[in-house]
């Protein structure tokens, strides 16, 4: 059925036909745009058992965090499926379900441009004679029907598909690409004022911030700026960094923890840049020799995108780091985190005492503050008064106070952590020990009914109590203070898509610390490369835990000053398994590689 409509003031355009959605499309509820699939949906799929109550009311608390549609709400947190949803849409909705195409003409795709598509999540698959076929994720959004039929002025016939299809082509449909990042690059070249900052004297100041904000507001610019971004997002990359040079400008992304060069942009367009970078995360953009830390928040594809901006002078200009905080990456239990049955009971023993200390150890980017959050996230209840101290606030936790550390203003580690204590926490968590004044009122306060949560920059678990004691920490309030320390690293896991098994001799594994297992025919993986890696035939990461539970035996140990090859062969002697030992294990599991393990793990 459909129904033509004129648009007020338009009368002399071509009537609009917008097709009329069956069943509920009249209730008020499905008529409010990209609410449709609100409340309303969640009761719907709770009636017909898909769900319970419960889980309903949580998908429907952190649809209001993020403000995305509650279907795909339901679908990230592996209440349902999308097979589900968009199954349980089509009987709804008396709306087919349907497969998009991998190859849609370039005709039709004109139609529908990369803005809309973007906006209302939907790409077109179709036309015949007065119609377009458009797949959508929620077909009652009579907003995105409107808007594509005025556009077209053809009637809207709308189909659904799987969200992760419906993403998938449209990236791949209307650019990202290499090759229209190329072309945004030598537009910005061609348009942008020739104009070269000093390579040899850094603070010489020949770039006015009349200057600077001019050549940010240049379109291409902007375009370039913006496609960096979406570029990173699209291939998964946890940074960006840009990086100045003497003659150079880098631009590279770091994917499951390795560098990949995208561009190296002309000298010239550095300064334009750097400072639409810094202006989209409001930070001043006429000091150019002091480093600013700053935020970036945008929403792309229906998610929040969040980057830590990092801007650092050097000889040659300023180096830009951008973190991406993807929230939806967050793994909050122990079971997504990938430990095993011991270490998993240790460290629940651990964070369920109610005082001492539990230390997360490892290098930037080892995953320390999801196992943090993750840890958190298991003992926060309402009886349970948390907060945190961090540098910065990654992450927004519900039901936790959070402070953000101010060195500016006096608000450090230390003077945060005296405050703290007299505000009757039951849990802290303290972002990193960086002195020995905070790991020492951390020690105390842990002797004094407060469980501490924190990292520290070690190599692994028993050198850290090496690091504590050279920090000032006396020994005897050390030996009472600590409960549990786990190291932790990320290794690459082998591409799904191109992976392969082949067949080793265990004993090759026992030179690189594997303890034999007898193991007849073992089969091991490796990845032969494909688009979907990049070619590098690994893809995603997993992580690599050593924890060490501080028994008795450990704790003489320390008051006794012992060494730490003494303390590690008495944890490995209570159940410890290093970290070599935990990656060879996962490369028996089928999950990474021997030379991935022995890449980030030490003998």
């Amino acid at each position: 059925m459909a129904t033509q409509r004129l648009v007020p003031g338009l009368h002399d355009r071509r009537p609009v036909t917008r097709r009329t959605v069956p069943s509920g499309a009249g209730d008020p509820e499905v008529k409010a745009g990209s609410a449709s699939l609100g409340r309303r949906l969640g009761d719907l799929v709770a009636a017909e058992g898909l769900i319970t109550q419960e889980d309903l009311a949580r998908a429907v608390g952190e649809q209001k965090r993020t403000n995305e549609k509650l279907g795909a709400v339901l679908v990230r947190l592996g209440l349902i499926t999308e097979e589900q949803l968009v199954r349980f849409l089509s009987r709804q909705y008396t709306i087919p379900v349907v497969g998009v195409p991998p190859n849609i003409a370039p005709e039709i795709l004109r139609l529908v441009p990369a803005a809309v598509a973007r906006k209302y999540e939907l790409i077109p698959i179709g036309r015949t004679v007065g119609s377009l076929t458009v797949a959508m994720i929620d077909p009652t959004n009579l907003s995105a029907l409107d808007e594509v039929g005025f556009r077209t002025g053809l009637k809207v016939v709308p189909v659904i598909a799987r969200p992760s299809e419906i993403f998938k082509t449209i990236e791949a449909a209307y650019g990202d690409s290499p090759t229209s990042l190329t072309d945004i690059l030598n537009e910005a070249e061609a348009e942008s004022p020739a104009v070269d900052l000093p390579v040899l004297d850094s603070t010489a100041d020949t770039l006015n911030v009349g200057d600077l904000r001019a050549m940010t507001e240049n379109a291409p610019v902007v375009k370039l700026v913006n496609m960096i971004f979406l570029e990173a997002i699209r291939r998964g990359a946890s940074d960006i960094h840009l990086d100045p040079y003497e003659s150079i400008f880098r631009v590279r992304i770091r994917i499951d923890g390795m560098l990949h060069e995208v561009m190296t942009p002309p000298k010239r367009l550095e300064a334009a840049v750097v400072s639409r970078i810094k202006i989209m995360a409001s930070l001043d953009i006429a000091e150019r020799r002091l480093p600013q830390d700053g935020r970036i928040r945008f929403r792309w594809s229906g998610r929040e995108m969040d980057f830590r901006v990092s801007v650092l002078p050097t000889i040659f200009g300023e180096s830009v780091c951008l973190r991406l905080l993807n929230s939806d990456a967050m793994q909050l239990d122990f079971a997504a985190l990938g430990l095993d049955a011991w270490c998993r009971e240790q460290l629940e023993r651990a964070i369920k005492s109610p005082h001492g200390m539990i230390l997360i150890t490892g290098p930037t980017g080892s995953g320390k503050t999801t196992t943090l959050y993750a840890a958190l996230s298991s003992i926060n209840s309402p009886d349970v008064h948390i907060v945190t101290l961090e540098d910065p606030v990654e992450y927004n936790l519900k039901g936790i106070n959070q402070v953000q550390v101010n060195e500016e203003i006096g608000l450090t580690f230390a003077s945060a952590l005296r405050s703290f204590l007299r505000h009757d926490p039951n849990v802290i968590l303290v972002g990193e020990m960086r002195d020995g004044e905070t790991a020492q009122i951390a020690v105390r306060a842990s002797l004094t009914g407060h469980l501490i949560l924190s990292t520290l920059h070690t190599n692994d678990s028993p050198s850290t109590v090496a690091r504590l004691l050279d920090m000032g920490v006396a020994p005897f309030l050390l030996s009472s203070a600590l409960r549990l320390i786990v190291a932790q690293r990320l290794v690459r896991k082998v591409c799904p898509d191109c992976r392969e098994m082949y067949e080793i001799d265990e004993e090759s594994l026992v030179p690189h610390g594997h303890t034999p297992l007898d193991l007849v025919g073992l089969m091991v993986p490796r990845g032969t490369g494909c688009s979907g890696c990049n070619y590098t035939g690994l893809k995603g990461r997993c992580a690599l835990y050593e924890v060490m539970p501080i028994t008795q035996e450990i704790r003489d140990l320390v008051l006794a000053g012992a060494s730490t090859a003494e303390v590690r062969q008495v944890a490995r002697n209570q159940g410890m398994k290093t970290l070599r030992e935990a990656g060879l294990r996962k490369v028996i599991e089928g999950v990474t590689t021997v030379d991935e393990v022995l890449r980030v793990t030490a003998e």
